[in-house]
């Protein structure tokens, strides 16, 4: 039976550059990138070409931003949901973490969830960012 995708492509219009990492860690205590996904010069004056432009990866972008007061002051926190259609990294059963770059800011990103059909199958992932 083919299960319907929860989260269409045709609504993923933002543009994000991700890097994603696994349970594990590398033998210098890094952790261990499983999914990578970004720019690869970091100016538009270093480009030899064209074509050596990182193409992004489009999601299902929304973000909420709340206020907290301290004792100090006020600080404002955003926080942000991402939403990609299938399994991003298949390799890979779980996701511990990473970052994204969206709308040019770099997130942390602190829960990855893969939302399984119930024939074990990955319909869409989940990232939550702050």
């Amino acid at each position: 039976m083919k299960f319907p995708c929860l989260v269409r492509q045709k609504f993923c219009k933002t543009p994000i550059y991700l890097t994603l990492y696994g349970e594990g860690v590398t033998e210098d205590g890094a952790p261990t990138a499983v999914y990578e996904r970004k720019v690869l010069y970091p100016s538009n004056d270093l480009f030899p070409q064209k074509s050596m432009y990182g193409d992004c990866l489009y999601c299902n972008y929304q973000e909420c931003a709340k206020t907290v007061l301290t004792s100090q002051k006020k600080k404002v926190e955003v926080s942000g949901v991402i939403l990609i259609p299938g399994d991003v990294a298949p390799d890979s059963p779980t996701i511990s973490g990473g970052f994204v770059e969206v709308f040019g800011v770099r997130r942390e990103i602190i829960k990855g969830v893969k939302a399984r059909n119930p024939d074990g199958t990955v319909n869409f992932t989940e990232l939550d960012v702050i």
